[in-house]
């Protein structure tokens, strides 16, 4: 009866270790910062959005030189300006003031949503070539390297190269 019973157990262990040798999920990796950098479309939208960050900071620095110029002209006029003159040019100076503030908070939003508007599309299209791919080389997962989500994989796993030859990419 022990022998049955230990005969028994050492099936059970065998076909346990059999099924999880073959249900193992196939596990890939890629690095995205190094798949988007690699993408033509990278290069165009990131002088889109330099391009466009400039306009923003080209405006800034005009209020900025006014900002400075008024603010020059009010201390070297000060002594022989009347109350009434310099209560009106302190409030122009601050309003000038604010309304660099708002330009600059404005620009920041402005700028951040452009960058998803414009970098949405790229992301999606490296989304479908990942999928694709894993689909295609019947991958469970994918782990993003660059993420730090993943430590070790082996080179074999990597399938940056096919998503990049998916894209036509070199």
């Amino acid at each position: 009866m022990k022998k049955i019973v230990i005969l028994l157990a050492c099936s059970l262990l065998t076909s346990a270790i059999a099924f999880s040798q073959t249900s193992s999920p196939k596990v890939g990796w890629l690095n995205s910062s190094e798949l988007l950098s690699a993408m033509p479309e990278r290069a165009k939208a990131d002088s889109d959005m330099a391009k466009y960050a400039k306009s923003f900071q080209d405006a800034i620095d005009d209020m900025m030189k006014e900002y400075q110029t008024k603010g020059q002209q009010y201390q070297a006029n000060e002594k022989t300006m009347s109350d009434a003159i310099k209560e009106v040019k302190m409030k122009e100076i601050q309003d000038l003031q604010n309304r660099i503030e708002g330009m600059q908070q404005s620009a920041q939003e402005k700028l951040q949503q452009k960058k998803q508007d414009v970098y949405a599309p790229i992301l999606e299209k490296a989304q479908k070539a990942i999928e694709s791919v894993a689909k295609e080389k019947s991958y469970d997962y994918i782990f993003d390297k660059s993420g730090g989500t993943l430590l070790y994989g082996r080179e074999g796993d990597n399938i940056l190269p096919l998503v990049k030859a998916k894209l036509g990419i070199k």
